[in-house]
């Protein structure tokens, strides 16, 4: 969708120039009055944007701050390009120009990141979709960007839209099944190595958690392995990234309340996003082995679901008393962790929906997090969860909350009580790794009830982009 210019930008089409001043408008694109008149709205009505018809187009002059800091003036330049989007499809316009008008580099890369997410629409389920179908399909851009910085942000954005296509997807087509599907084709269209787990397989490797939630289903699990591993790879042992994919939770036999379920297909958001994160990371090309991993099952009550009192043995021989069956998305990636063991990961970082706490604590505003073993990794993660508006909340990870998971029958319990679940949670899962660790907790920001900028409504493809810059950082830094 965006693509660079070279030459003089055409003068007959519809153009966004993009300055921090009036004063560097460049001449001859308007007249004095008009001049005058972006002067007053700019200085004295403080705004910035302003849009003149000019019959068989629009020039609009968007402007930027240089005084706040990176993250908050790359932020605000995103939420500048999704105004501009949706101006733009109100207006029926098709193709649009970014001028650089100020060399500013990657804040008007920012700009047209937001105008791309910004533009995003999931109507497949729509009988009148052509009518409901966005305008705008091209964006241009006049700038000395650099190549591989456009290459690399096409490659983001198409990344965020397949992730939020499979969040937004109800269960009825998109079952465990149908997503190990949907990631094997994006290994097939990269070039990854991939491998899913049928139920045969993940009950002959004893993977007691993903069995368990699947119980009350009438459809099979399934463990997606994807690897990309490129020749020459920087990293001597590879960073690890697990998804939650639970397709639908009904909460089991402690089934949701009320309207508690309505929005339940998004689940899988952990899982979506680590697929559609490798998938970037492998079409682009990044130097660096990565592994995801994806254990994927529905959660409904059924006569043979798993109930509380329950004792699972786990993939890694740990026994887990359950006493809620909605907590099982810590079960399922329990196994997951364990099985990370075998690949000896310089890191592991996973990405959940994983309890109302989360959300509940920070709002859809950024990512809970915390880590095991993993200061230096972390404090990576972390600038680039600002690169990206992505941030991440640091909770404790103190060993008294380990107190609170201990069990009476087994060695560990599935929940920890009404205090810090998301930090028990967390707990839990530490339970099952034995290397560096992070925990993202992503119930907040996953799917969201109204639009919220380029993030939109509904799914917002949360974590793609964290895990993107990420590893483009450690390319960067090798």
């Amino acid at each position: 969708m965006i693509k660079k210019i070279k030459g003089k930008y055409p003068v007959n089409e519809t153009s966004i120039f993009f300055l921090s001043d009036v004063k560097n408008i460049p001449e001859n694109i308007i007249d004095s009055n008009e001049l005058m008149y972006v002067s007053i709205q700019h200085t004295q009505q403080k705004k910035d944007c302003i849009c003149l018809n000019k019959l068989n187009k629009w020039i609009i002059f968007q402007f930027f701050d240089k005084k706040d800091t990176d993250s908050i003036t790359h932020e605000s330049c995103r939420r500048s390009g999704d105004k501009l989007s949706s101006f733009l499809n109100e207006q029926k316009i098709e193709k649009v120009t970014l001028i650089d008008v100020e060399h500013s580099g990657d804040l008007i890369l920012a700009l047209a990141e937001g105008m791309a997410l910004g533009n995003y629409q999931f109507i497949k389920y729509k009988s009148d979709k052509a009518d409901k179908q966005n305008s705008l399909k091209e964006i241009n851009i006049s700038s000395k960007v650099d190549d591989t910085a456009i290459l690399h942000l096409n490659i983001q954005i198409e990344a965020v839209y397949k992730c939020r296509d499979l969040v937004n997807e109800p269960v009825a087509y998109l079952n465990a099944e149908k997503l190990s599907e949907l990631i094997t084709e994006m290994a097939e269209e990269t070039g990854m190595k991939v491998e899913v787990f049928n139920k045969t397989k993940i009950e002959a490797l004893k993977m007691g958690g993903l069995l368990a939630v699947n119980k009350g289903s009438i459809d099979p699990p399934t463990f997606s392995i994807l690897e990309w591993k490129p020749k020459g790879h920087t990293n001597k042992k590879p960073y690890v990234f697990v998804g939650k994919g639970v397709v639908f939770d009904s909460g089991g036999v402690n089934i949701k309340p009320g309207s508690s379920m309505e929005d339940m297909k998004c689940d899988m958001g952990g899982a979506a996003a680590v697929a559609t994160a490798m998938y970037a990371i492998a079409k682009a090309k990044l130097n660096v082995h990565v592994i995801g991993l994806m254990p994927a099952t529905d959660n409904r009550p059924d006569g043979n679901s798993y109930v509380p009192g329950d004792v699972i043995t786990m993939y890694t021989g740990k026994t887990v008393e359950v006493l809620n069956t909605d907590a099982e998305g810590r079960m399922i990636l329990a196994d997951a962790l364990g099985y990370a063991s075998k690949y000896k990961p310089e890191l592991v970082i996973d990405l959940a929906t994983l309890t109302g706490a989360a959300s509940k604590a920070i709002g859809i505003y950024g990512i809970v997090a915390m880590h095991n073993d993993a200061e230096k990794e972390f404090g990576e993660l972390k600038d680039s969860g600002a690169n990206v508006y992505e941030r991440l909340a640091e909770f404790p990870f103190w060993e008294e909350y380990e107190e609170l998971i201990k069990s009476d029958v087994a060695d560990i319990k599935n929940i920890g009580g009404p205090d810090a679940g998301m930090i028990t949670a967390g707990k839990f899962l530490a339970n099952f790794t034995d290397y560096p660790y992070i925990h993202l907790d992503i119930a907040g920001p996953v799917f969201i009830g109204k639009k919220d900028s380029y993030r939109g409504k509904a799914a917002t493809g949360v974590g793609v982009r964290l895990l993107f810059n990420f590893v483009k950082q450690k390319t960067n830094k090798k």
